[in-house]
C-alpha cells in the first residue's frame, strides 16, 4: 500500500476543499477514552428515524486523518438520505513510516508499535455508537478508498463487524491478506475504479471475480481521471450507496 496515502489525498480536488455544511451535528469522540481511537459522528438535527439510523462508516484514504472531516461531512449532507448517520474513523499514527506506508494496519499487515488493528478500532467505535444511538442493523455500510480499501474488504468478512454492504474505491486487493471469502456470500459490494489508476484495474477485477465466485453481489463501475475522486463525486457516492441499499441480502 506504499504511495497510496498522499496520492489519494492530493487528488480529491474541489470535493475535499469544500467547507462542511454548518447545519450538520458533529461529535468529535474517542472510543474508550483512547486518544488514538478518534472518530466523528455526523448527522442531521432531530430525532432518529423510527427504525433507527442507517449507518455509513467512513475510513478515509490517503493519510486517513481528521482533515478529511469536511469531505465526509459533505457526504453526509449531499450524498445520503436524511435517515443516515455517518461515522468517520481517524487513522491512528504509530510512527512516521507507518503513517506514510501502512495508514490502516490490519492483523496480517501490522506495523511496529501498533497497539490495535483497524478491525479492533472499528469494533470499539461500532460498539460505542450502538450504545449511544438508535441504529438500524439492516443497513450498516462502509466506504473505503485507496489506503483504507483493504479494510473495506476485511471488515465485510468479519461476522462480528455486522457490515451489510461495502463501497470500495480505487483500492488494491491482496486476497491472501483477507479472511475467508465465504463470509461474503449474499452481501453487496460496490467496487469503483479508474482504468488509468496507477493501481492496475486487474486487481479490482480480480476482487470482483473472487467475490462473485464466493456468492456475493457485485457492481463494478469505472470512472475517468485516474487515482482519486473525480467528476460528480457526491452523485457517484450516492449511486454506490443506493445500489448497496437495493441489493441487501434478504
Amino acid at each position: 500500500m506504499r504511495l497510496l496515502s498522499f496520492l489519494a489525498f492530493f487528488t480529491l480536488g474541489t470535493a475535499f476543499a469544500q467547507d462542511p455544511p454548518a447545519d450538520m451535528q458533529v461529535q468529535d469522540l474517542r472510543a474508550g477514552g483512547d486518544a488514538q481511537k478518534r472518530y466523528f459522528v455526523i448527522r442531521r438535527p432531530g430525532e432518529p428515524p423510527k427504525e433507527g439510523w442507517r449507518t455509513l462508516y467512513v475510513l478515509p484514504g490517503g493519510p486517513g486523518n481528521a482533515e478529511f472531516h469536511p469531505f465526509v461531512t459533505n457526504i453526509a449532507k449531499f450524498a445520503l438520505p436524511e435517515n443516515y448517520l455517518v461515522v468517520q474513523l481517524v487513522a491512528p499514527v504509530w510512527s512516521e513510516e507507518q503513517a506514510k506506508n501502512n495508514v490502516w494496519p490490519t492483523e496480517k499487515q501490522r506495523s511496529p508499535g501498533m497497539k490495535f488493528s483497524t478491525a479492533d478500532f472499528f469494533l470499539a467505535v461500532r460498539d460505542e455508537v450502538a450504545k449511544a444511538q438508535r441504529l438500524d442493523p439492516r443497513h450498516v455500510f462502509t466506504l473505503t478508498w485507496s489506503s483504507s480499501g483493504m479494510n473495506g474488504y476485511t471488515l465485510s468478512l468479519l461476522p462480528k463487524a455486522g457490515i451489510t454492504g461495502s463501497f470500495v474505491a480505487m483500492s488494491v486487493c491482496q486476497q491472501n491478506q483477507l479472511p475467508p471469502l465465504a463470509a461474503a456470500k449474499g452481501k453487496p459490494y460496490f467496487i469503483y475504479h479508474s482504468p488509468t489508476d496507477f493501481i492496475p484495474i486487474k486487481q479490482a477485477e480480480a476482487a470482483r471475480d473472487a467475490l462473485v465466485k464466493a456468492g456475493a453481489k457485485v457492481e463494478f463501475k469505472t470512472y475517468e481521471g485516474g487515482h482519486g475522486w473525480h467528476g460528480e463525486v457526491m452523485n457517484n457516492i450516492r449511486q454506490g450507496s443506493t445500489w448497496l441499499e437495493q441489493n441487501l441480502a434478504k
